[in-house]
């Protein structure tokens, strides 16, 4: 795994707030988390955790609340399962269940009470130190075939600046995100954030920039964290602190990387089932059965509309 990634010096570490209820998805996350929601075929936060390794960060704190025990257990090795499939000689079950358990390592911190995502990062200090470091929302999917860590890791590095990633949505769904307010730079996929806004009215807004759940911070946004008072909600926003470093209330500045590539938001309901489609069509051992019963179905439904 590390011979092939890039050396970091100056970000090693991800962080996965990962203790959110998932309320949206009840009863289903009733007793599972939603990072466990399968796309396709693994869990949601192992898509997440593959996005930081890919990217070189191999050191891993999942920030954790109650009933979130199966997130440690699905990173964990299972002797008995392993030995069966051993018993068995079903090698490609066998190694899927090693690459969970292999993939980097992980750590496991409970936030103790869900007081918001900036409290939740805040809970890392320990763990992170005086280094920046990366967080990685599991709501949001990158897909692999288009890197985003990386290029902000980059822009990090040259810049010595914190960065947030940035999606073009439409206007009138820009209300849903936080929105950034940005100068260009030279180069048109980063721009220098100035002001944070979060969920702001399409009229209101001052872009179609919005917030995407990827953030490679300097370690003073916990010393920011801290001094914050609770923002919408009554929660420690993340957004609010990144604010204060945008308006140049910190010691280094705030850049974005605009995102161009294939997003999936599996905190939506209907998000996650197109993830699991177009995931799905693409998969290596699914996607031909898959797409044909697609563009089978898709005939059927539009027979039905027409008959309806």
């Amino acid at each position: 795994m590390t011979d092939t990634q890039p050396a970091r010096s100056s970000v090693t570490k991800a962080v996965v707030p990962a203790a959110g209820l998932g309320t949206r998805f009840l009863p289903a996350t009733k007793a599972t988390p939603k990072e466990m929601l399968p796309i396709v075929d693994k869990p949601a936060i192992q898509y997440v955790v593959e996005e930081a390794v890919a990217a070189g960060l191999d050191d891993v704190l999942v920030i954790t609340g109650r009933n979130k025990g199966n997130l440690s257990n699905h990173f964990d090795s299972v002797p008995e399962l392993e030995r069966t499939l051993e018993q068995k000689g079903d090698q490609n079950k066998l190694r899927k269940v090693h690459e969970s358990s292999e993939l980097a390592e992980i750590h496991f911190l409970r936030q103790g009470q869900p007081l918001g995502l900036g409290h939740a990062v805040a809970c890392a200090r320990r763990h992170v130190g005086a280094e920046s470091f990366a967080v990685l929302l599991g709501d949001d999917l990158i897909d692999a075939r288009d890197p985003l860590l990386d290029r902000m890791i980059d822009e990090h590095d040259a810049r010595d600046a914190t960065v947030i990633a940035l999606m073009e949505v439409p206007q009138e769904s820009i209300h849903l995100y936080g929105c950034a307010a940005v100068e260009p730079t030279d180069d048109p996929d980063v721009v220098r954030v100035t002001e944070l806004v979060e969920k702001p009215s399409a009229e209101e807004a001052p872009s179609n920039l919005a917030i995407i759940g990827r953030y490679v911070l300097r370690p003073e946004i916990f010393d920011i964290l801290d001094d914050l008072e609770p923002g919408r909600g009554g929660e420690i926003q993340l957004t609010d602190a990144l604010n204060h470093l945008a308006q140049g209330k910190g010691d280094g500045p705030v850049y974005g990387v605009v995102f161009r590539g294939r997003r999936y938001d599996t905190g939506d309901r209907a998000d996650w089932i197109k993830a699991n489609v177009l995931l799905g069509v693409d998969h290596e051992e699914l996607g031909e059965e898959i797409s044909s019963w697609i563009i089978d179905f898709a005939d059927r439904l539009r027979a039905r509309r027409s008959d309806g």
